[in-house]
């Protein structure tokens, strides 16, 4: 925090206020890890398929497209293959 740099007092402030979580990493003795987690991470994965779904011509197409990833429905019947 006796820092000059502004963007060195904002990373002093944002671990002073997340200390005991940051700690409780190192208690648990890294036991646990969040990759699980991450790689379920709907919003990246909706964000992927609209990305994708960038060259479709109606927004209808985009939805199946995402209730297909996401909820892992079975592909509709149409001229277009999903990914």
């Amino acid at each position: 925090m006796r820092s000059r740099i502004e963007p060195v007092k904002r990373f002093a402030r944002t671990v002073r206020a997340h200390r005991e979580l940051l700690l409780n990493y190192f208690r648990a003795k890294k036991q646990f890890s969040s990759g699980v987690i991450e790689g379920l991470n709907l919003n990246n994965k909706a964000k992927v398929t609209l990305r994708k779904a960038y060259g479709y011509r109606t927004f209808r197409i985009a939805e199946l497209s995402l209730y297909h990833v996401l909820g892992r429905l079975p592909e509709p019947k149409l001229a277009h293959r999903f990914f």
